[in-house]
Order: structure tokens, then C-alpha cells, then sequence
């Protein structure tokens, strides 16, 4: 288990700091796919008692990010390729969706925050912080999503956000193909502000295609570097 600690909040009640201060841990990789969660050392990492650490693994069991395994407890789960795809599956027919729409819908304003959240982006990626690099990319894509102006279908993106943010994460490590990322982004602006529907789902999907083509790179290489660890996951 790597060092971290708790992610201080006044607003907010023990149980939820120590369910994001846990979500936080596993998303940066601080608590490890396969790592055992053990209710007694983390409240005692946290300073906390037992029963907000309990209340947080059942959470993040519902969000996919632990695992309950017969007679070893909670552990932090692995990405798989089966889960990648899966997710990714479901997502591209969102965003396709989304794109549509947004190319019907989108407001003036709104195309001036895609550009702005476009060169945030650019910024983003001259450093080597994944987690801003990845905060940038969400901002972007949310733009997309508001434009929509179908409150149903952003709750349901968002949503599927949460399971996405681990694979984004591990996307983005790969900085050879960032230049790649910054352009699909410009060619999803122009086609949206230019409301060219199946240019813009057609982007968007290549868009989602190209990340899952690296993660799967990066799993597969994973396992041979670790076969010990099982089949087709990090």
C-alpha cells in the first residue's frame, strides 16, 4: 500500500471524505488492482473508525472499482479487457448519440467554451500530470454534453464517466499519443460547430476505438511482463 491521506473536506460528511479519499487512492494508483482492502489498517491510515471505511468499500464495490472475494475480503479490481470493452461499448453509442445532438443543438456560447476548454486542453498536455491532462479531457467532452441539453443523457454519460476515468487514466500515460488526442479533438470542435452530424460521430468513434486499441496494448504487455497475475488485466 502506498502513502495517502485523507482528502480533508469540511462540507462534507466523514463517510463521503473517506469514500472519495478511497476512490481518489485507487484512481492514482495508490491502492493497487489486486490490492486487499483491510477495514482495520485503513481506519487506522485514516484515522478513522471502521464503520465509514466499511460504508466507502460498498461503494466503490457498486462503482466497480473493488471486488468482494469469497473468504479474502474487499480488494481494489483489476481492469480487464472484457471490462474495457464492455464500457467502451456502451460509450461510444452514448457519445454518438451525444455528438448528434450537439451538432443540432449547440448554442454560440457554447462553441466558444469547446474552444476555450480546447486550449486548456493543449496546455494540459505540455505537462506530464495525467490526472489534469485527464481533467482537461473531461472538461471538454462535458461541454459536448451540456449542448445536448438532454439533462437524462448527461446524468447517464456522467455516470459512466466514473467507470471510464481509470481507462482515460491509462490512456493518457501513453504521451505518444497525445498529438493524436489534441487533434481528434480539433476535427470534434470543427464538426460540431459546423453541425456536420456524421462527420462528428464518425470522429467520436474513431476517437473511442484509438483509446481502446492502447489500453488493450497496455494490458496484453502487462501480462507478459506479469503473467503471474492473471489473463488480460492491470
Amino acid at each position: 500500500m502506498k502513502e495517502f491521506t485523507m482528502n480533508a473536506n469540511a462540507y462534507l460528511p466523514l463517510r463521503d471524505v473517506v469514500f472519495n479519499t478511497l476512490r481518489d487512492a485507487i484512481l492514482r494508483g495508490d491502492l493497487e488492482p489486486g490490492e486487499r482492502l483491510m477495514e482495520i489498517a485503513l481506519a487506522n491510515r485514516l484515522g478513522v473508525s471502521r464503520t465509514p471505511i466499511r460504508e466507502a468499500i460498498r461503494k466503490l464495490e457498486l462503482e466497480g472499482l473493488v471486488v468482494m472475494i469469497p473468504r479474502r475480503g474487499a480488494q481494489v479490481a483489476s481492469i480487464t479487457q472484457k471490462d474495457l470493452q464492455d464500457v467502451l461499448e456502451v460509450r461510444t453509442s452514448l457519445e454518438d448519440l451525444a455528438v448528434r445532438l450537439a451538432c443540432e443543438r449547440i448554442r454560440p456560447e457554447q462553441v466558444d467554451q469547446m474552444k476555450e476548454a480546447l486550449k486548456n486542453f493543449e496546455a494540459a498536455l505540455k505537462g506530464t500530470d495525467v490526472t489534469v491532462i485527464a481533467r482537461a479531457d473531461v472538461d471538454f467532452h462535458d461541454v459536448i454534453f451540456s449542448s445536448t441539453g438532454n439533462a437524462r443523457l448527461v446524468q447517464i454519460l456522467n455516470n459512466l464517466r466514473e467507470q471510464m476515468y481509470r481507462y482515460r487514466l491509462e490512456y493518457l500515460k501513453d504521451f505518444s499519443s497525445h498529438e493524436r488526442l489534441l487533434q481528434e479533438h480539433k476535427e470534434l470542435l470543427a464538426a460540431i460547430e459546423g453541425h456536420d452530424q456524421e462527420n462528428a460521430a464518425r470522429i467520436i468513434r474513431t476517437h473511442i476505438y484509438n483509446q481502446e486499441i492502447s489500453v488493450i496494448r497496455h494490458i496484453r504487455q502487462n501480462q507478459e511482463e506479469h503473467p503471474e497475475d492473471g489473463a488480460n488485466r492491470i
